[in-house]
């Protein structure tokens, strides 16, 4: 099984909006990535924000009470490859984003037009559940 870690990131001014990062085969999702040897979830998300973002650990406020699991296989170098991916909630005081090579194309975009761009759908129920757990934090 491979291991991986991600954000569902938003930042809010006058209405909330989720950062969707463009990946570079084209598909648009959250940051993500693989917990590297000797890191914890929170570690490797972390590290993956910043890579991917260049948002940092000190921008980023986690809130409690959310986390995400989805699992999938993929094809890898002709090898079933089993992926469980955790997902974690987090706010962004900043908008400024730095890409990775990674990706091709950002936006941040408020749930209605994200849902609509992210291209898998196990990522838009990953979504749709951020958004309804902030909904009923927020009444």
């Amino acid at each position: 099984m491979l291991k991986s870690c991600g954000a569902v990131i938003f930042h809010k001014n006058e209405e909330r909006k989720y950062i969707i990062l463009k990946y570079a085969w084209g598909h648009w999702g959250f940051v993500k990535g693989k917990v590297e040897e000797g890191e914890d979830d929170m570690q490797a998300v972390l590290r993956e924000a910043e890579e991917e973002t260049g948002l940092k650990a000190e921008q980023l406020n986690f809130i409690p009470g959310f986390t995400e699991k989805i699992n999938y296989f993929y094809m890898h170098e002709g090898k079933r490859i089993y992926k469980e991916v955790t997902y974690f909630l987090a706010e962004s005081s900043s908008a400024k984003v730095k890409l990775s090579y990674e990706h091709t194309d950002y936006a941040w975009l408020p749930y209605e037009e994200a849902i609509g761009i992210i291209t898998y759908e196990n990522d838009r129920k990953v979504l749709e559940k951020a958004e309804n757990f902030l909904r009923g934090t927020k009444k």
